[in-house]
């Protein structure tokens, strides 16, 4: 069984390692600031690669596969693309026992090569839009890292696109925005914020970056997802060009967006409790997990029945397992599921047969009902669905309770020590101001919500002018 896990209270940090570790989700790799994705956490991640991949190729996108390694050429070629990014760098300098002729750079994002390539494949207007997506590893040498969070070596998807127009490239931008918004909310059970960056916190070589920003247990708040508008930055650098359907060349309009295997990180942060992973049923490797309770010659009876019972609800299209394993108590069996996140289980005993019924009990709450074993494969799936509805009512309460409207520095710098959460205050759009904030209090301005209405006021720290409210916070 695991060993004893840090109560949230006691340290959040030491809590979060210790779910992951244990559930077990990853482990820390023989490479410094590496780790090894076990088969609990691959599995986890496929099912939400599966569901955006779906979303993406619903709206016109296709899946294609571009190199590793980037020459640093390519790299150097938009400026601030490498500004930004060069502290990160992982940089091969030998091959086949030989110095390289040229720098290989090994991929920390890939605007460079895929936009090389754009230049190669986009002659005329009828080649766009290109829509293109890849499901890929990165590399990013990070000096401070935590499972999922931040390591240097993670998963991601990456998408990127060119368009004849801005007002096209705009709408792409932001049609993917509210996919990664619908992805959080319906299949992670995770309310969102979707805003813009500011220039500070915008990514390296962008026009434009939006954001999701999700709050977790301890207040503070997790970037889920960026939707960057390019502009023309590196069709330019790459001259990608294409004749206009006025005869004219023009240069594409791109964007380039992202979610990573910080996802995980998230469901953990967002939904898990003392005694472990807490999982939204719609991407929970495993949503029922059936634990036969038997003695002695009742084995053959309970066994078999629970067998049926979980042939029945595959059959409904659930992810089921059955746990009928000897010598192990049921509570040790009890313990481990609830470690592992399975939203709901179903303990089947010979008194449970005798009443035709089997005994539910919800991860996320421990309430216990019994269920019909007639109509398992009716019941459970609306049960499920209660149970991510109800994760995501909760997440949703915990976010609006620790939403503060704070008007004077002081009072925000006491907020943001304790309890934090997003602070909704005031800002008059200086980036002096804005750095002033970071250095003080830790706080950044985790986004410009595209749906802050429009109100007067003064900003938090110097008195100018402010027309909206933006939200602060602390950030893993």
């Amino acid at each position: 069984m695991a060993e004893r896990i840090t109560p949230r209270t006691e340290d959040y940090s030491r809590w979060y390692t210790d779910v992951v570790t244990q559930a077990p989700l990853a482990d820390y790799s023989p490479v410094k600031g590496c780790m090894v994705i076990r088969p609990l956490g691959m599995a986890l991640w496929e099912n939400m690669r599966d569901a955006l991949d779906a979303m993406f190729k619903a709206t016109g996108h296709e899946n294609a596969y571009f190199p590793l390694f980037i020459p640093e050429s390519f790299i150097r070629k938009e400026k601030a693309h490498i500004e930004g990014f060069a502290p990160e760098c992982a940089v091969v300098t030998i091959g086949g026992g030989k110095e390289l002729e040229e720098k290989l750079y090994v991929r920390p994002t890939s605007e460079t090569i895929i936009y090389a390539m754009y230049a190669k494949w986009i002659k005329s207007y009828r080649d766009l839009p290109l829509l293109i997506n890849q499901w890929a590893n990165i590399v990013r040498w990070e000096m401070r890292t935590r499972l999922f969070l931040r390591t240097t070596e993670f998963l991601w998807q990456e998408g990127h696109t060119a368009h004849a127009t801005e007002r096209e490239a705009m709408e792409e931008t932001l049609k993917i925005l509210d996919i990664y918004d619908t992805f959080a909310r319906e299949w992670m059970a995770l309310p969102t914020i979707k805003g813009i960056k500011t220039a500070a916190e915008r990514f390296a070589g962008a026009v434009e970056t939006y954001c999701i920003e999700a709050l977790m247990q301890d207040n503070k708040s997790l970037q889920a997802g960026t939707s960057h508008h390019l502009g023309q930055n590196f069709a330019k650098a790459f001259d990608v060009k294409f004749q206009a359907e006025s005869g004219g060349w023009e240069y594409a309009w791109n964007t380039s967006w992202g979610v990573s295997t910080r996802l995980i990180g998230a469901v953990v942060m967002a939904h898990g409790d003392d005694n472990g992973l807490v999982l939204p049923p719609k991407l929970a490797p495993t949503q029922v997990i059936i634990v036969p309770i038997f003695k002695g010659d009742e084995k053959q009876r309970v066994v078999g029945a629970a067998e049926e019972i979980a042939a029945t609800l595959r059959r409904a299209g659930l992810r089921v397992k059955m746990d009928g394993r000897e010598g192990i108590r049921p509570g040790f069996k009890f313990n481990e599921w609830e470690l592992k996140g399975v939203p709901l289980r179903l303990e089947l005993g010979p008194k449970d047969l005798d009443a035709g019924q089997a005994m539910s009990v919800k991860r996320h709450n421990r309430e216990k009902a019994p269920l019909p074993l007639g109509s398992l494969a009716a019941a459970v799936p609306p049960l499920l669905a209660k149970i991510q509805q109800n994760l995501f009512d909760a997440a949703l309460a915990r976010r609006e309770a620790a939403t503060h409207v704070i008007d004077d520095y002081e009072s925000f710098k006491r907020v943001i020590d304790s309890p934090g959460g997003f602070l909704r205050s005031h800002w008059c759009g200086s980036a002096g101001c804005e750095e002033a904030i970071k250095n003080d209090t830790k706080a950044t301005i985790r986004c410009i919500s595209t749906d802050a209405a429009e109100e007067r006021g003064k900003c938090l720290r110097c008195g100018e002018a402010s027309t909206r409210r933006v939200h602060f916070a602390r950030a893993y």
